[in-house]
């Protein structure tokens, strides 16, 4: 299908730091190829504002591919746009039609503070990860290969599933609570499925979700807009899988 050109209206968040007041701006752009990404539509605005000697908006980006997470963005009301399991990075501007009004927001939680216009600090998440996400594994060269270890079909395939959870934080931005449930629930998941997480079980889920409380994140609402709107489709299953955990350790454990 030959590519064609649309016009729109962007009406961008613009925010000069966390302790600044901040305010949707209105910019039109014209030409837009129906093939870029939804990103290099935004890279087009930023070279058409450095030629007006205005200040570019800032957003975060990395690999471009749909992997790293960097890329989110709140589009028309919905966590990385309009399609489902797609990172704004995948989006692309086929999606829209010729004069539409695009809102362009990062995300919102007391947990993600905005660092500048669309890019919001995520290292909560990095943190969680950090208090847990993890196993201690001997790394001498005297470890068994893991491919020796039995593991039933369905387990090492949920744990896979988990495993997919990039960190975007969409689950966080889409929930009226800005709980991180679902992002804590899938990493707690790939290693309790796991022989090799199994160890510091106990551990781990206590301290992950003692440090997502910390962090200022909320509680579960229920209703699965988190579900909904990850773009790698992480399943609930992994929240009731982390309670199932941390009500586990609360029993058993020694301290």
């Amino acid at each position: 299908m030959a590519s064609k050109f649309i016009n729109v209206t962007l009406k961008i968040w613009r925010q000069k730091n966390a302790d600044s007041k901040g305010r949707i701006e209105t910019y039109q752009l014209s030409k837009v190829s129906t093939d870029s990404s939804f990103l290099e539509m935004l890279d087009q605005l930023n070279e058409k504002l450095i030629s007006e000697k205005q200040s570019p908006v800032a957003f975060d980006h990395d690999c471009r591919e749909g992997i790293c997470g960097s890329c989110s963005l709140y589009i028309d009301g919905r966590a990385h746009g309009p399609q489902t399991q797609t990172t704004t990075c995948q989006l692309h501007m086929r999606s829209f039609n010729d004069g539409d009004t695009i809102y362009i927001e990062p995300w919102r939680s007391k947990a993600f503070p905005i660092i500048k216009d669309l890019i919001v600090d995520r290292s909560a998440f990095d943190r969680i990860q950090q208090s847990g996400g993890f196993v201690s594994v001997n790394t001498s060269g005297n470890t068994m290969d893991a491919n020796a270890i039995p593991i039933p079909k369905a387990d090492a395939d949920s744990a896979f599933n988990a495993a997919t959870c990039i960190g975007c934080g969409a689950c966080v931005a889409s929930c009226k609570n800005s709980s991180a449930m679902l992002f804590v629930g899938a990493k707690v998941s790939q290693y309790a499925l796991l022989p090799q997480g199994k160890v510091e079980a106990k551990n781990r889920v206590q301290n992950m979700v003692r440090q997502m409380d910390e962090e200022g994140f909320g509680n579960c609402t229920n209703t699965g807009a988190c579900e909904v709107e990850c773009p790698k489709g992480i399943s609930l299953e992994n929240i009731a899988r982390m309670n199932r955990e941390f009500l586990k350790s609360n029993l058993t454990s020694d301290k």
